[in-house]
């Protein structure tokens, strides 16, 4: 069974860093790239009250994921990987990224890490932390 890595990306420089990563390290695995589109950073400003205002958000999210992907893919097969799949899933980025590793026959999830701490990292939380925590696979955290 060929081993499957899950990269959840978006578009910092760490998650281009644990694509690069990721290929280095699993040159024959498929590399699984997955953005999370957040629902919550639509917010709730007045435009967010306009019945059009989220499918349109929704629709510019998507557009820019596959665009992000795009490029990651190019930039992981270039570095030789052969097999590279990509996803956009829609949720709260850690449930979406344990989730979907348990889903999909995942061995192991590479991630990058804004590198908080201190105040920061207790107020706005740390993805890459919380999936260490909650992930049944091992996780890489690479900054």
């Amino acid at each position: 069974m060929a081993k499957r890595i899950l990269v959840p990306v978006d578009s910092s420089d760490q998650a281009s860093v644990a694509c690069e990563f990721a290929a280095e390290e699993h040159p024959d695995a498929t590399i699984v790239l997955l953005h999370v589109i957040n629902p919550a950073e639509a917010g709730y400003s007045a435009e967010a009250s306009i019945p059009s205002f989220s499918e349109e958000w929704y629709e510019k999210q998507k557009a820019t994921a596959e665009n992000l992907l795009d490029e990651l893919e190019s930039e992981v097969t270039e570095a030789g990987v052969e097999s590279v799949e990509h996803v956009i899933e829609v949720g709260r980025p850690t449930k979406v990224i344990v989730e979907y590793a348990d889903d999909h026959d995942i061995n192991q999830i590479i991630m990058g890490s804004h590198g908080r701490s201190g105040m920061s990292r207790i107020l706005l939380g740390s993805v890459a932390e919380i999936v260490v925590r909650r992930a049944s696979i091992p996780v890489t955290v690479v900054r």
